[in-house]
């Protein structure tokens, strides 16, 4: 099974280079792609001097746009499978083999969660992410007990899901949706490191209005989107269209994700494996 692992990144310098390396040192069979979303640092020189696949936005677009971006290269280059990973250090890649262990089992969304084994705590913050889950179960009848984790994994047709819709940015409301579709989803149990450098965007204040609107989102507004899964025949490279996203159209027409050496080589024809922006929720 051929994975991706797709790593969006806005201003991540401080430590993208351990996060490359650590990904390469731990599970060098799996392909890497990083998703530069308009850094005004060094993150693209130093993944340049790394000879890592480069997909370069033009502009800082956020987090579903970078994140996207990566899903329309997957999808073009026939990966099987796709994870997303933060750029910041959260996440380890030795959760890597495991989730796909787990999707392999017929999964289509695996995420890696803190809390299937150890006990949430009772922080503000994790009181929002328990509504969130009880806004999940209500409207899927799935009990998912880390939604806001960004430690996630996606099966060949989710993958078609984020690049062909311009709606799925990479959040619980999104998850719940396509749960509804007929996704099937998972958690393994798995630890997350500290973040390396800055700080989290959301603040106390903005993670209690952040929880209020995917749980609205999920309660009162997927209901509204129809549709199930039709499973299509693969597409070959080059046949995604590329709507909605601005900058991203070039890159694909203009070649793809750009690197040096090899690894640029790789881009275009990865190796078979078996298988951040640093977003916080």
């Amino acid at each position: 099974m051929k994975l991706l692992v797709i790593i969006p990144a806005h201003n991540e310098a401080g430590s993208i280079r351990q996060v490359i390396v650590g990904l390469r040192h731990t599970c060098p069979q799996f392909d890497l792609v990083v998703v530069n979303d308009g850094s005004t640092d060094e993150t693209v020189s130093i993944c340049r001097g790394l000879s890592v696949p480069l997909l370069d936005l033009p502009i800082n677009l956020g987090l579903a746009d970078a994140v996207g971006a990566g899903m329309k290269y997957a999808w073009n280059k026939g990966y099987d499978a796709a994870v997303q990973f933060d750029a910041d250090g959260q996440h380890l890649p030795e959760s890597i083999a495991p989730m796909l262990e787990k999707l392999a089992e017929g999964y289509d969304i695996v995420i890696g969660s803190r809390f299937v084994t150890e006990k949430k705590p009772f922080t503000p913050r994790m009181l929002g992410s328990r509504f969130i889950s009880w806004s999940i179960r209500l409207t899927t009848r799935k009990w998912l007990t880390d939604p806001t984790s960004g430690l996630r994994m996606y099966s060949r047709r989710i993958i078609r899901e984020f690049a062909k819709e311009i709606n799925h940015p990479p959040e619980p409301d999104t998850i719940s949706y396509l749960v509804r579709k007929g996704a099937r989803a998972a958690e393994i149990q798995v630890e997350m490191g500290e973040r390396e450098t800055g700080q989290s965007y959301l603040t106390t204040l903005s993670s209690i209005k952040y929880m209020l609107q995917m749980s609205v989102s999920i309660l009162m507004v997927q209901g509204f989107r129809g549709g199930r899964f039709t499973d299509a025949p693969a597409q070959t490279a080059g046949s995604c269209a590329v709507a909605g996203q601005t900058g991203v159209q070039q890159l694909f027409e203009s070649g793809g994700a750009k690197g040096s050496g090899s690894n640029s080589q790789r881009a275009a024809a990865p190796t078979p494996g078996e298988g951040g922006q640093g977003h916080e929720h």
